[in-house]
């Protein structure tokens, strides 16, 4: 790209985790891993998370969770946190899109042994609002653990769904509200 401006910068794991050690003054911590789903460079995450943890900071991952068991266990000591979508408690949803609702389940379960776990589950109209997917997403998630956050969030019309409407904030709050039977911790957002 000779000669034309970059939007991007690289930076090597040395050179990030050097990045991330300079803001410690600041009140940095580490590193998130985000958007665009950050697993998909999954060795560069993997070379950087190493030496954040080696250098005492700490690592934070918002994923998808649609990753292979293997990788996804050798990753785990050097992640302090995950937020993971969990789409939605539908296989035919996780099917129409492209993932697999049982890889997402499992890659819960596995960070929520060894980090500390949050969720986050966007809420389309017609697609995955129903009050009854809530009470099932919900119950299967106490029953790994009552403490683990969810954060039920508001959809707005973009890309591929510009003709869907806004998630009425009203169903965000009865959402919440059944979550809530289930779970210690259920926020809402975008409201």
């Amino acid at each position: 790209m000779e000669g034309k401006n970059r939007d991007y910068i690289y930076l090597s794991p040395a050179d990030l985790v050097k990045k991330a050690k300079e803001y410690v003054p600041r009140g940095n911590i580490g590193i998130a891993y985000t958007y665009n789903e950050p697993l998909i460079g999954y060795e560069y995450v993997m070379d950087c998370t190493k030496l954040i943890v080696e250098n005492g900071l700490k690592n934070v991952v918002v994923t998808n969770g649609f990753i292979n068991r293997e990788p996804f266990e050798e990753l785990l000591p050097y992640i302090h946190a995950f937020n993971i979508d969990l789409k939605s408690f539908s296989q035919e949803f996780y099917k129409n899109i492209g993932g697999d609702l049982e890889v997402v389940k499992r890659s819960i379960e596995l960070a929520s042994k060894k980090c500390h776990v949050e969720v986050t589950t966007l809420i389309i109209p017609g697609e995955n609002d129903s009050e009854d997917e809530m009470r099932e997403l919900t119950k299967w998630l106490a029953s790994i653990d009552r403490k683990i956050p969810l954060h039920i969030s508001r959809f707005f019309p973009a890309y591929k769904m510009p003709d869907k409407s806004p998630t009425p904030i009203s169903t965000i709050l009865k959402l919440t509200e059944i979550a809530s039977e289930s779970l210690d911790y259920v926020y809402a957002g975008n409201v």
